[in-house]
């Protein structure tokens, strides 16, 4: 029993706009024609598809048909021009879309070249979404991208996965930061009451050195900010809000941080998966990241 192609397309473009009302003006239909084909494809599924929260979310299932809709875009638009066949009245060929999962620190660091490499091509539109390293495969899974840069080394079913190098993470702090809170005197007893800032709540990497040095000694939590921007995450620790584990690609290396102990640094091997689908545009944005993760310099001696 095939789907739809018309059914799968509608589908995708509820998922990417979010609601029914903001596909319909997409596709340039009706609100209700867009739930009637919504629910003949459950209907031919078996299954409910979607939650109707703000935006729409798939379920299990959904995620199954999003990354079929998905697939079959990508290779229908390749196959266009293959045939010559994608050209538009007005000359415009089409483009190829793919959507992509990179760390904040990634983009922030080592990732510039891959927006270069985007520039002077015509083969894709490339959605680039902001999402955790530690998290990423979700959205592989899920349909909603078709590569991500992960920490995770096994491939999701239906991808490949190839190791890109190592992100190294330096306990920093400002020099007048230091001389407030982390004399020397004795490091470990220090760490365990000095204001520390974090990306988010879901970064561990300050809390999982703290607990590594101080162990036990810990009486109660030091003070802890916030700070979900990469760029403005390292001004935080340089402004001595507090410190922070910088990526080696983001030291500043300005004489505005100092390393606080050489040994307390921690490595994140990351990895580029990607759908095993036959794609022109997907191969070549697998070499640009490739690429640019090499000239960064990431230890690829893993």
């Amino acid at each position: 029993m095939d789907f739809s192609t018309e059914q799968l397309q509608t589908f995708k473009a509820v998922i990417d706009a979010g609601t029914l009302e903001r596909a319909a003006g997409h596709l340039n239909i009706t609100p209700s024609a867009v739930s009637q084909r919504l629910k003949a494809l459950e209907k031919r599924a078996g299954s409910v598809l979607f939650i109707r929260s703000r935006p729409i979310r798939t379920t299990g299932s959904g995620d199954v048909l999003l990354r079929l809709a998905r697939e079959i875009q990508m290779l229908s638009t390749e196959a266009h021009r293959s045939l010559g066949l994608d050209a538009t009245p007005d000359r415009v060929r089409r483009r190829t879309e793919l959507s992509i999962a990179v760390n904040a620190d990634s983009l922030a660091g080592w990732f510039a070249p891959v927006l270069g490499g985007l520039a002077v091509q015509d083969v894709m539109d490339c959605e680039i979404l902001r999402h955790d390293e530690s998290h990423s495969t979700a959205l592989l899974r899920s349909g909603q991208v078709m590569g991500a840069v992960t920490t995770k080394s096994n491939p999701v079913q239906g991808c490949s996965s190839v190791y890109l190098g190592t992100m190294r993470y330096q306990a920093m702090a400002s020099a007048d930061f230091m001389e407030r809170w982390l004399p020397g005197v004795d490091q470990g007893a220090e760490l365990a009451f000095a204001p520390m800032v974090s990306f988010d709540r879901t970064d561990d990497l300050q809390r999982a050195l703290l607990r590594k040095v101080v162990g036990k000694r810990i009486a109660e939590a030091p003070a802890e900010h916030f700070v979900p921007d990469s760029r403005m995450y390292v001004a935080a620790v340089v402004a001595s809000l507090g410190w922070g584990m910088i990526p080696e690609v983001q030291d500043p290396r300005d004489g505005s941080l100092v390393c606080i102990n050489e040994a307390w640094t921690s490595d994140v091997a990351l990895y580029w998966q990607r759908w095993k689908v036959p794609s022109v545009a997907l191969d070549l944005l697998t070499g640009l990241v490739l690429d640019a993760a090499g000239a960064a310099g990431l230890r690829q001696e893993f």
